[in-house]
């Protein structure tokens, strides 16, 4: 379970709440609103306040890479390093499965990053988060790029890792994909993050 109590920072009022070992949160609210920030927050990726524990275990006690291996962001836009897809995978077999689940052909490793389309960067990014097997999924608008397919094909693979015990924060604008995949909605608006109903 991943606990979280008055965590904050500039832009965030305090928020606290938990997410259970299989659940989805779904995270609503308007563009610039703290969807974000929170997120980063929880990652550990900014400087913020508060305290936040996975299954007992303070973040303050835990290694940052180990902490971001174990909750782990995926922006709306991820980053890339290199200038082939391949290159940011260890090993270009290992996402063989997830590249034809995800519409993507195996031949996209040898793709230059630069040529990748905006859902096709997501998809790819996803795909690399999906590979750590983290307990806790942090997904900034992960279908925000992709039809109505392969935003499908997103939530079921999301979802087999919910059913094996990991669980996710989803930011969503769309109130239909939301109630599908998650069972509580929290609301941010103005930086205050509050539970609404689904």
């Amino acid at each position: 379970m991943l606990s979280v109590s008055s965590v904050t920072r500039p832009g965030l009022e305090p928020v606290s709440f938990e997410l259970a070992d299989g659940e989805c949160i779904a995270l609503r609210g308007p563009s610039g609103s703290g969807k974000s920030l929170l997120l980063r927050a929880l990652a550990d990726l900014d400087p913020n306040e508060g305290e936040v524990g996975l299954d007992g275990i303070a973040r303050s006690a835990t290694a940052a890479p180990d902490w971001r291996r174990q909750v782990t962001y995926l922006p709306a836009e991820p980053g890339w390093w290199a200038e082939t897809v391949g290159s940011h995978f260890a090993e270009s077999a290992a996402p063989a499965l997830l590249l034809s689940r995800l519409g993507m052909p195996a031949g996209c490793l040898d793709w230059p990053v630069a040529q990748l389309s905006t859902g096709e960067r997501q998809r790819l990014g996803l795909i690399r988060v999906l590979l750590l097997e983290p307990r806790v999924y942090l997904l900034d608008e992960p279908t925000s790029g992709l039809d109505e397919a392969l935003a499908a094909a997103v939530e079921a693979l999301v979802a087999e890792h919910l059913a094996a015990g990991a669980s996710a924060l989803w930011v969503t604008h769309d109130p239909a994909q939301a109630r599908r995949i998650a069972g509580r909605l929290l609301e941010v608006s103005e930086g205050r993050v509050s539970e609404a109903a689904p």
